[in-house]
């Protein structure tokens, strides 16, 4: 297992993250899986064996539930085992159970921390953007509860780059805590985090821990073209998180993937995942599952090194399309390009020059 600095702070992590959604299996969270705390520990067992440090839960996750199962399991084991929740969602019934204002992000996080039954959460995130709360209100209270001891690191998680960097610029003006990590969508069915994401996070500093690297299992091989999808499962034209915009090009980038696990002897769910966690910026993905047996398969890419020529078909059959202004940069600013503009940009500039 690697052990990655998360963006410009000291902290060391793991490559791979343990997701506990699957923890609880309650209300909306049911379909994506229901272990219960003695599965929640025989994962853990295997995670830590595996050399895992981080575990990352949300106090949305079956309402409580994924936090007090995680909390009950890690109970007793080594501090050096790190955990991440996070705040922003409906947690309650009143005008001010939910966003990120001081009142509710206080009170959500000591919640969570008696839900985990512990006296500091590693790195705390804010789960989504509140257009309508100030951000200098929402750091104070993250400076706060980190000044209390209650927080160890910040982050955001599913914000826009330009968010991001508003948040920066609060922090830095106010002189409050600042995000050291984000926490993001991406996977080879959705690119869309090259754009201005993970660029942000090289020119930043900023540590990026992926959710869904699999696209909730649809890069898992076993939905493929001209096959009958798997029964008991959603159907790729019902999937909302991610969304499916294009069946066909995702199709495309499954075969590819099937192809380099079959000529490897080994699963596509590694492949997909060893693609991510080859990135460039990406610190840490997170994975989870149903089964231990899924846990174990997907544990795997944590020793899986893909060639040059692998990743070069799975980028090509994955690349999204160079919207504007970037298009526009890749014919005319090459010349003075970053290399957190070449992220994107630098596949693009070497194809035009061959």
């Amino acid at each position: 297992m690697q052990y990655r600095q998360l963006g410009r702070s000291g902290l060391r992590i793991s490559a791979f993250t343990l997701g506990t959604m699957t923890f609880g299996g309650k209300g909306d969270f049911a379909k994506t899986g229901d272990t219960d705390l003695a599965g929640a520990r025989r994962q853990i067992d295997l995670c830590i064996d595996a050399g895992i440090n981080m575990f990352d839960t949300a106090d949305i996750y079956s309402t409580g539930v994924s936090e007090e199962i995680l909390g009950a399991a890690l109970k007793g084991r080594s501090d050096d085992i790190m955990v991440t929740t996070k705040a922003r969602f409906r947690m309650g019934t009143g005008a001010n159970d939910a966003g990120l204002s001081r009142y509710h992000l206080v009170s959500a996080c000591e919640a969570s921390l008696k839900r985990l039954g512990r006296d500091h959460i590693d790195l705390y995130y804010l789960h989504e953007w509140d257009g309508q709360t100030p951000l200098d209100e929402t750091l104070e209270a993250l400076d706060t509860l980190t000044r209390a001891g209650k927080i160890r690191y910040a982050g955001v998680s599913n914000f826009s780059a330009w968010h991001i960097m508003k948040a920066l610029g609060t922090a830095e003006r106010n002189r409050l805590i600042a995000p050291v990590a984000q926490q993001i969508y991406y996977s080879l069915q959705a690119r869309e985090a090259e754009y201005e994401l993970l660029p942000v996070a090289v020119d930043q500093g900023i540590g990026v821990q992926v959710w869904s690297p699999m696209a909730g299992g649809l890069l898992s091989g076993k939905y493929r073209r001209g096959k009958p999808q798997p029964e008991g499962t959603r159907q790729i034209e019902k999937w909302g998180e991610p969304p499916v915009y294009d069946i066909e090009k995702l199709y495309d980038v499954v075969e590819v993937l099937v192809s380099i696990a079959e000529s490897r002897g080994i699963s596509a769910a590694q492949v997909a995942l060893a693609w991510v966690a080859q990135r460039p910026a990406v610190t840490s993905i997170v994975i989870g599952a149903r089964t231990e047996a899924q846990l174990v398969d997907n544990l795997k890419a944590a020793d899986l090194t893909l060639t040059e020529e692998e990743v070069g078909r799975l980028d090509d059959a994955s690349a999204p399309p160079l919207i504007y202004p970037f298009w526009h940069q890749a014919s005319t600013a090459s010349d003075r390009l970053s290399a957190a503009d070449l992220l994107l940009l630098g596949p693009a500039i070497a194809k035009k020059g061959k």
